[in-house]
């Protein structure tokens, strides 16, 4: 990701750089979907692979438990990934493979959420 000189503390968490690039690996794969999915799986593939990213800023933004929750929304939307992928493979928009490292990299999208959920509760205890 491009460094600005206007920088935000959230930009310096891996998982949120993670989540960014799983964003663009969607997006990417999402391009080569068919034109009638455009409003339909490939919006929602797009939107919960972004949503991921975006609730990591928003969340944290705020108090420790909002931080908190936010990022089980974050984790959700990591979710509905998996259905989205195994739909669009299910479809043969994208490969057995495509599908098998989207699923890694949600697997890793979702540990790093789930560590770092368990860390902010341990604080919010």
């Amino acid at each position: 990701m491009r460094k600005s000189k206007y920088h935000f503390k959230f930009e310096e968490l891996g998982i949120y750089s993670k989540a960014m690039e799983f964003g663009e690996v969607v997006n990417g794969l999402g391009n080569k979907f068919p034109k009638q999915e455009r409003f339909e799986l490939t919006s929602q593939f797009k939107r919960a692979a972004d949503s991921i990213a975006l609730n990591i800023a928003e969340g944290s933004a705020g108090t420790d438990k909002q931080f908190h929750n936010y990022l089980g929304n974050a984790w959700y939307s990591a979710h509905e990934c998996i259905s989205c992928s195994s739909k669009a493979q299910m479809r043969n928009y994208i490969s057995v493979e495509e599908d098998e490292e989207n699923r890694r990299l949600i697997t890793e999208l979702s540990k790093m959420i789930t560590s770092l959920r368990n860390k902010i509760l341990q604080r919010i205890k």
